[in-house]
């Protein structure tokens, strides 16, 4: 009779000892990027609550086209014509694709309203932005040096800079992240060459993004054609191939977006190539039609959002060549030039331009952080070990450790002055349309009314956050004012007689790339519900811009404090400074119409 109850077979030690040895080895994992992934994407999800918009561009050409896009209606700008077609609608729907995350919980919509689609899709480019820079900075920490790597991602967690271009929804923004990608991927040769790689992403951020973005790309071509002509043919016809492999990838990205654009526009259009050719070659004035600069613009741009780590970028081809042998850099002379040539080389593209915006730099701020770290680390490298006759020798190690603190701490109080100065001083149009979606006001509001769904810009039209901010019944109109250049259209509705998306494809009356005054996109105050303004001390009133909340017309709704920068100080203009410091402020409003009148 067998015994059921009897105990299993048991190993040998030496058997045991066996299975060890034969056994794979444990993967070992890198904690590093994932760290640092969660560092940028908390300094970047802060900003996508609090960040001011910055540019109207940002609002009509791309918030209010997703806004058509998911709702049927929004703002329509003359680059969005077919005429001129020189917006990508792949850019556009792709987002709009990314805000569809808002409708899972419907809670939240409900609480929210469409301001839940802004904020959300903020989030997604937040976490898109800092699963890029965890990319770079794992190549760099592996192909050129630990400390650059770290360094690199202190500055590009807490500079100004980054605080805006991380969650802009802007195409320069969006080629940053692609020329991240694509810079990784030129860096990284662990396992072989990625050159097709690095192209690929180069391309897809030129196409769907900002064509000029391929400009970056090009000294690590470069570098790739002076290896393989130094080496022997084989080399050659290797990276021939790799080229070719990346040029088919980016050729098949571009023909994708092409074939959506030529869908929606109803007519065959490349829109990078429309891009180049209005702001290289037009005839009729160009980007230059909407302001110029001076040379010393965008170096004034970058102190403000860069402040210390600026001369520091600018000092890093110098540096490189007087670096000491204990810099422990991974990577041969050649590799870090070209690592650092980008930033110089859009700088002196651009400052060529005269016609000059902040947003053009972003695709260039992630080479401003490297050069900055390859620089600081250079001078780490001498203050830790310097020559024995050299000054910073018979300077005692906790002098300079003092030293490198003090750095440290003021790019950090320097940042957070800045960042707090922007949202403190002019956030008031991000928190101005609170009061529409509280339910008393949606109660109080008669849908089927147009006048009481009307709300009317005036001198305030570029500060509008878009129709994401306005109830689903609301739409927004412009009134006259002093502003006497093209102001926007609407897209033609979804659903009024000619299917769906029809402002995709048909011509709207009164666009005009010249930037010229159409009558057509204004109404008239009595058509008006709603009016934003805002009043501050300097603002002088005109006939067209009077001050609305002094008149019995209109009644006050919401007022958020909003800086008077004409009145301001540069210190208080530029930074966040304590309130006696002589920061002058006025008033951001919602006004409603009197019911009286």
């Amino acid at each position: 009779m067998s015994d059921t109850t009897a105990e299993p077979p048991r190993r040998t030690p030496t058997s045991t000892s066996s299975a060890r040895q034969n056994a794979p080895p444990t993967p070992q994992v890198n904690y590093a990027p994932i760290a640092v992934f969660y560092i940028l994407f908390i300094s970047h999800a802060f900003a996508a609550f609090y960040q001011p918009i910055q540019d109207c561009d940002e609002v009509f050409n791309y918030w209010e086209p997703t806004h058509y896009l998911n709702h049927g209606h929004g703002f329509q700008t003359w680059e969005y014509s077919p005429v001129y077609a020189i917006r990508s609608w792949a850019y556009a729907a792709l987002h709009a694709l990314a805000i569809q995350g808002s409708k899972v919980v419907p809670v939240i919509n409900e609480v929210f309203g469409k301001r839940a689609e802004f904020y959300m899709l903020r989030a997604v480019l937040a976490g898109i932005c800092a699963l890029c820079e965890a990319r770079l900075f794992n190549t760099v920490a592996k192909c050129v040096n630990a400390r650059v790597a770290w360094i690199f991602v202190g500055i590009m967690a807490t500079a100004p800079g980054m605080f805006h271009a991380s969650v802009a929804f802007l195409p320069s923004s969006f080629a940053m992240y692609a020329t991240v990608l694509s810079t990784a991927a030129f860096i990284d040769r662990r396992n072989g060459f990625r050159t097709a790689q690095g192209i690929m992403f180069a391309g897809f951020g030129a196409s769907l993004g900002w064509p000029f973005a391929v400009v970056l790309a090009v000294p690590f071509l470069l570098e790739e054609v002076f290896a393989a002509v130094n080496t022997d043919q084989q080399a050659i016809i290797d990276l021939a191939w790799r080229v070719l492999d990346g040029t088919a990838r980016a050729t098949g990205i571009l023909a994708i977006q092409v074939l959506f654009d030529a869908t929606l526009y109803r007519r065959l259009t490349v829109v990078p190539l429309n891009i180049v050719l209005y702001n290289v070659f037009s005839s009729s004035g160009g980007p230059d039609l909407y302001g110029t600069e001076p040379w010393s613009y965008y170096l004034r741009n970058l102190a403000l959002n860069f402040h210390l780590w600026v001369p520091l970028a600018l000092l890093s081809l110098p540096m490189l060549f007087v670096q000491p042998s204990k810099s422990a850099i991974k990577t041969s002379h050649l590799r870090t030039l070209v690592l650092v040539s980008p930033l110089y080389i859009w700088l002196g593209l651009f400052t060529l331009q005269p016609h000059k915006e902040e947003r053009f730099l972003y695709p260039a701020y992630p080479f401003l952080a490297l050069s900055g770290a390859l620089s600081l680390h250079i001078l780490l490298t001498y203050l830790g070990s310097p020559t024995k006759t050299s000054f910073i020798a018979k300077t005692p190690a906790f002098l300079r450790l003092l030293f490198v603190l003090a750095f440290l701490i003021l790019t950090l109080v320097l940042s957070a002055l800045r960042i707090a100065g922007q949202v403190s001083a002019y956030a008031a149009p991000l928190k101005i349309y609170d009061p529409l979606h509280t339910p008393e006001m949606r109660a109080s509001i008669n849908t089927t009314s147009s006048l009481d769904t009307t709300l009317c810009l005036g001198k305030e039209w570029y500060r509008f956050p878009s129709h994401h901010f306005l109830p689903d019944s609301f739409r927004a109109r412009f009134i006259k004012s002093e502003f006497d250049g093209l102001l926007p259209g609407d897209f033609e509705q979804t659903g009024k007689g000619y299917g769906p998306y029809a402002g995709t494809w048909r011509v709207p009356q009164g666009m005009n790339g010249g930037n010229q005054w159409d009558g057509g996109k204004v109404v008239e105050v009595e058509e008006c519900g709603w009016i934003v303004d805002s009043h501050v001390p300097s603002t002088k009133v005109t006939q067209r811009e009077p001050r609305f909340i002094e008149t019995k017309a209109w009644e006050q709704v919401e007022c958020v404090r909003f800086l008077d920068s004409a009145s301001t100080g540069l210190l208080g203009r530029v930074s966040w400074v304590p309130e006696d410091w002589g920061r002058v402020w006025g008033e951001y409003c919602l006004l409603r119409r009197a019911k009286s009148v």
